[in-house]
């Protein structure tokens, strides 16, 4: 595998459950799993409340 800087990344489905999903995965945090029956559709639970890993941890 090269190394050396990318034109893009995606993460898809990660993101909509991991709002700080870039500083988990700077720590090697573990990621929050993800809801599919939540995306794009029905209410806002799930689609705009996971929380972040400070405000998991806090729990």
């Amino acid at each position: 595998m090269a190394a050396g800087p990318v034109g893009a990344v995606a993460f898809g489905w990660l993101s909509f459950s991991n709002p700080d999903l870039p500083e988990r995965l700077r720590l090697g945090a573990p990621r929050t799993p993800y809801s599919q029956r939540t995306f794009y559709g029905g209410e806002a639970e799930r689609y705009t409340d996971y929380p972040t890993l400070a405000e998991a941890a806090a729990e």
